[in-house]
């Protein structure tokens, strides 16, 4: 038996007590402040996003405190402090003295996703206090809660220091595969160049209203939808299928290159290639991408690629045989350093999927009999 066992058959075996969130704590709004408004410093000032909004020379909060994003596309991320800082737009939450500060930081974790879920208003989304005040958390003797502690922590950096080490490691085959991909696409002169138009179909795709578009892949919106940097949604009814090089015409990122297969849907702020015969379709992909379209943008307040111009773009057109034997190459190292189910990238998501199973038992109690 466990230590983590030995403690809950010995204090808690018929089960724990379970409370509301603001039974148990103290919840306080932060303090509304600008950048101008507050001296520059190193204390982080808390407020709408996943980082530091900035960094004063006063606090409002000091000890161990949890605070949660209160606006903004961050809002309701949680996240634990124990050094002075100041809570502005967001809120704190300190506990009482039958709580752990980093065993309720765990647990808010572990429901971060219904934290997300009470996010309110339109433009700009919100979390209150009153979101998630009647949250039930359930409260094991504190010796319990310490030794959860212990083992999350633990487990926390360990999964860190590994994913550490995976996300250098992946960054390096990042950085070969693209060495590779320049020395494989690179041609000497008995290859012919091509205008792009002449070789290829590069057509925009059809307007859509933001409406129609969901942020989750589901059964009422099953297919992607491409627009002008990269997928940007789901979509009811699909416009294309096959596989196709999609270019994102549209915006800062406009000429990134993505690969659409199957049904999906093409905004008019993305271009569809097709070839004519004389590539494979993966080859363009890779070729498109290597082409650094983006330098050939348009300079204003929207930058953007006319297709006509694409159209004018010389290209290496080398025989089909050498193409796939290229895209064999390409195509492993493209799954080795993007694929989620292969790969490096699998590694690192099946170690932040284990902490979040083990996390998720550890900090599950049966209710005790009132």
């Amino acid at each position: 038996m466990s230590k983590i066992e030995e403690l809950i058959a010995e204090l808690c075996p018929d089960g724990v007590e379970h409370k509301k969130l603001k039974d148990c704590t103290e919840m306080k709004r932060g303090t509304s402040a600008t950048k101008s408004t507050l001296d520059e410093g190193r204390i982080p000032v808390i407020s709408g996003g996943k980082e530091p909004a900035f960094y004063s020379n006063c606090s409002n909060r000091d000890g161990e405190t949890i605070t949660v994003a209160g606006s903004g596309a961050g809002a309701g991320y949680v996240q634990y402090w124990n050094e002075p800082i100041f809570v502005n737009d967001a809120f704190s939450i300190k506990v009482n003295e039958k709580i752990n500060t980093r065993y309720l930081y765990h647990f808010l974790l572990n429901i971060q996703g219904e934290i997300y879920a009470t996010k309110k208003g339109g433009g700009v989304p919100h979390v209150h206090i009153s979101s998630i005040e009647n949250f039930i958390i359930p409260l094991p003797p504190l010796p319990v809660q310490q030794e959860i502690v212990r083992i999350l922590d633990n487990f926390t950096e360990l999964t860190a220091e590994l994913t550490a080490e995976l996300t250098a490691e992946l960054t390096a085959r990042k950085k070969q595969y693209e060495y590779y991909r320049n020395v494989l696409l690179t041609f000497g002169d008995d290859v012919p160049m091509i205008a792009l138009g002449e070789t290829c179909s590069m057509k925009s795709g059809k307007s859509i209203s933001s409406s129609q578009i969901l942020n989750q892949k589901d059964e009422s919106a099953p297919y992607a939808c491409f627009g002008g940097n990269g997928i940007r949604g789901y979509v009811k009814n699909a416009s294309h299928h096959g596989e196709f090089p999609i270019i994102g015409r549209q915006g800062a990122l406009c000429g990134n290159v993505n690969y659409a297969s199957g049904d999906f849907y093409a905004t008019e702020h993305a271009v569809v290639v097709k070839s004519l015969g004389k590539y494979n379709q993966r080859f363009l992909f890779h070729l498109l991408t290597v082409m650094n379209l983006n330098q050939y943008k348009s300079q204003g307040a929207q930058p953007g690629l006319a297709v006509g111009n694409l159209e004018n773009l010389l290209a290496p057109v080398p025989p089909l045989n050498e193409q796939q034997y290229i895209v064999s190459i390409l195509d492993r190292f493209d799954a080795l350093c993007n694929d989620l189910t292969i790969g490096l990238p699998a590694e690192i998501e099946a170690r932040r999927k284990q902490y979040e199973y083990y996390r998720d038992i550890l900090l599950t109690f049966k209710e005790a009999s009132a």
